[in-house]
């Protein structure tokens, strides 16, 4: 079913976690540290890492971040913390989902569910060709993004969420839509998390270049036209 690679310095916790997931049949590898999770995550192969944040020696959310460098593997943190800062932090970072202790094992078990589907969906998209639309050019291979060949450094979820728009070129996407698509479940600072993300795409991709790509439907959501 899948290879997990838990990051938790409670080992109570980690061992729980081991034994449900042991039982629905994925394969796990447990660290109880930030340096033996970060040495696993680069030389073993897994399809899923549950990451606590509050880590002895390099805390979760540095290792994420040096994880992020080598790997886009889908990444769910795990933590007691439930200030939104800590959520934006954690998402920005590169983060694929948030879950608060303590939580039911079965809400842990749908978001790695859906963590695993979007990442076999992702891999089909990788076999795409490129998208374009006039000067940019999104490469969903190499993770790429060119605007007039120039290349636009984007974060996982502005790239996640530039290449939605770009499959549904054409296509009014509601908020509510892009947000359960990008974002996977609520997150805390509902639709107006959309608007922020879309501002900085802007910012990236049509600001600098004086193009107008991404357009604004009042009240519904936003879409990309094929002009």
């Amino acid at each position: 079913m899948g290879r997990i690679l838990i990051i938790e310095d409670e080992e109570k916790i980690a061992r729980f976690i081991e034994l449900e997931l042991k039982y629905e049949g994925y394969e796990v590898e447990k660290a109880f540290n930030g340096r033996d999770g970060l040495e696993f995550a680069r030389t073993q192969p897994f399809d899923l890492i549950l990451l606590d944040i509050m880590l002895p020696g390099i805390n979760g959310i540095e290792v994420l971040r040096r994880i992020r460098q080598f790997s886009d593997l889908p990444i769910i943190l795990l933590t007691a913390r439930d200030a939104v800062v800590d959520k934006v932090t954690g998402l920005d970072g590169g983060a694929d989902d948030y879950i608060t202790k303590p939580f039911a094992i079965e809400e842990l078990l749908a978001r790695i569910r859906v963590a695993l589907r979007k990442k076999d969906i992702n891999n089909e998209f990788e076999k795409t060709s490129e998208l374009v639309i006039g000067s940019l050019h999104l490469d969903p291979m190499k993770r790429e993004v060119r605007v007039k060949d120039t290349l636009i450094h984007l974060t996982k979820r502005e790239f996640d969420l530039l290449h939605y728009l770009l499959k549904n070129k054409n296509i009014v996407l509601s908020r509510e839509t892009i947000l359960e698509e990008i974002w996977d479940y609520d997150f805390s600072g509902g639709t107006n998390a959309v608007d922020v993300y879309i501002r900085y795409l802007r910012a990236k991709i049509e600001e600098p270049f004086g193009l107008k790509i991404i357009y604004t439907v009042r009240g519904v959501g936003y879409l990309i036209k094929d002009e």
